[in-house]
């Protein structure tokens, strides 16, 4: 896989419910796998904005389209939401290591929060095709920060929908159903996309019910080829050594068993490399 950095025009910019769709023209960008993103740059060619701002990549049609999901929170996606059909942006995709596909038909659940559910359509197609069973969990806040229900519903073997203030689905976090959809269907593996707080809890309730977890984290990639280290964080190697990942390159997607969730945004004292006490 070869990233590639192209001047994009932008053929569509839709709102959906509590987020916007934008379609961009990718004329020569490699093939996407479920977990890619793409790094875009923001504020314009004369803007004070340095810094890239990573996305998921939600669909994409080789050499010609990719489509993200974002919401306007801070300066760059403001920046972004007032662009419009036929603007020119800034674009490095696909980057990135996926999500790991199962070599056999097994059964897997996909957790998503918010517009963490993007890239899990993809994910979820890519599933099927291997003959696995796909039960999906989708949370957010209330029923207008869900994305993508009816989408993942039509390529899924069941879907359950969590609302923290019970606007729709079941009241509740989307780990206060995981699980029981674990256990119900022998779940060996489950995929998560969504807020940080959020994967830590499904990494724990996956461990403790016998499935792998893997998790796309969501952590500020302001270069998205690992020169900038904005986004390291700590990392159990196969060794048992912890060392500090860069999410870009050898991320988005970790084992959720691997992560030291309660030491993110640190540098633990016992990870490789680390600074010690009156050391020099």
């Amino acid at each position: 896989m070869s990233a590639k950095q192209i001047n994009t025009t932008i053929r569509s910019m839709t709102p959906v419910g509590g987020y916007l769709h934008m379609i961009v023209d990718a004329p020569g960008v490699a093939e996407v796998e479920p977990g890619h993103f793409a790094a875009l740059a923001v504020g314009g060619p004369n803007g004070a904005t340095l810094l890239r701002r990573a996305f998921s990549i939600h669909k994409s049609t080789l050499g010609e389209t990719l489509e993200f999901i974002f919401a306007p929170h801070g300066l760059g996606t403001q920046w972004l939401a007032t662009q419009r059909a036929g603007d020119v942006i800034d674009i490095i995709a696909p980057l990135g290591k996926p999500f790991i596909l199962p070599k056999q038909p097994i059964s897997c659940v996909i957790v998503a929060g918010g517009y963490g559910a993007a890239p899990m359509e993809l994910l979820a197609r890519e599933l099927r095709a291997r003959n696995c069973r796909v039960d999906v969990v989708l949370g957010a806040a209330t029923q207008e920060k869900l994305f993508g229900v009816l989408d993942l519903k039509g390529v899924s073997d069941s879907l359950i929908v969590t609302t923290d203030d019970g606007t729709s689905g079941v009241r509740g976090r989307v780990t206060d159903v995981l699980a029981d959809v674990i256990t119900k269907n022998n779940s060996q593996a489950v995929y998560a996309c969504g807020p940080m707080p959020m994967l830590q809890a499904v990494a724990q309730v996956s461990q403790e019910n016998g499935a792998f977890s893997q998790c796309a984290v969501e952590e500020s990639m302001a270069c998205g080829i690992g020169v900038c280290m904005t986004c390291v964080l700590p990392i159990i190697g196969d060794d048992g050594v912890t060392r500090m990942a860069r999410s870009c390159v050898d991320g988005p997607v970790f084992r959720g068993d691997r992560v030291r969730w309660d030491d993110v945004d640190t540098v633990p004292s016992d990870a490789f490399g680390a600074p010690q006490p009156g050391g020099h």
